[in-house]
């Protein structure tokens, strides 16, 4: 099916266009949804051209490409006439205007408890020491006036032994138990929109990832995500950290098992 060679008053809309389409493959929105990895009550909405369920511009042109790939349709062509119906593309906005950064607040210190009791001990040890040995050696306060002082003899006191400083441990993440597959997710290069859902369909979380902002998700089986705007998320899979899985705008698709990181 083309839209592109259509006159300008007949060509349907982008909905209308991707709707018919599917019509034409005999496919149903479940079938679209489950090939695309993009939700049902989006796909109905999408084809009634009603774009507010995607997120933004930046996903929506991301969803119309998915969709119009799985019914056989010109995905640069449906993406144009979209710019072409909602005012064109946008100038790219900082992100700063869209969110507040939302900072990681980083852990508090715990107390060392290890330094303290050697710093205990060691006071004590000289608290003793000290008490020993000025009262060892006085018969009587005169002997002591009598005499000249001397030079008392340099007493070492004892070191205690301190344990060996911990090695600093790898990551919060590389302790993940290896029965569950463990996801985590940071926004370091901008915004991103992002979904989670677990291996019974279950969605986890869906809405915005603020760049400097984290999300992990755990599972026993599998975590399916999609990224709205992928060149900005990096993730960590079952404590190691995978390449990104697209570009900056793109919206990609992945699933994660068990062991080590394989997409699905």
């Amino acid at each position: 099916m083309s839209i592109g060679n259509s006159p300008e008053e007949d060509r349907p809309t982008v909905g209308r266009a991707l709707h018919q389409a599917r019509i034409d493959a005999r496919l149903t929105v479940d079938e679209v949804s489950t090939a695309t990895r993009v939700r049902v009550p989006i796909v109905h909405a999408i084809e009634e051209d009603d774009f507010s369920r995607c997120g933004g511009d930046v996903y929506a042109r991301g969803h119309i490409r998915t969709l119009a790939r799985a019914v056989d349709l010109d995905a640069e062509a449906l993406v144009a006439q979209y710019d072409e119906e909602h005012g064109g593309r946008p100038e790219p906005t900082p992100a700063a205007s869209l969110f507040e950064a939302e900072r990681i607040r980083p852990e508090p210190r715990r107390p060392n408890w290890t330094a303290a009791m050697v710093a205990a001990i060691v006071a004590v040890v000289g608290f003793v020491g000290f008490t020993l040995f000025n009262g060892g050696g006085d018969e009587s306060g005169s002997q002591v006036a009598d005499k000249k002082p001397s030079a008392a003899p340099t007493k070492e006191k004892p070191t205690p032994t301190r344990p060996s400083d911990p090695k600093p441990s790898e990551s919060a993440v590389a302790g993940v138990p290896v029965d569950k597959v463990t996801v985590r997710m940071v926004a370091d290069d901008g915004n991103s929109w992002v979904s989670a859902e677990d291996s019974a369909g279950k969605l986890l979380y869906e809405g915005p990832l603020k760049d400097g902002a984290t999300k992990t998700f755990t599972d026993d089986e599998r975590i399916d995500l999609v990224l709205g705007n992928a060149g900005a998320v990096r993730l960590w899979v079952n404590g190691k950290e995978v390449d990104r899985i697209g570009d900056a705008g793109n919206v990609e698709r992945v699933s994660y098992t068990r062991g080590d990181p394989e997409q699905g």
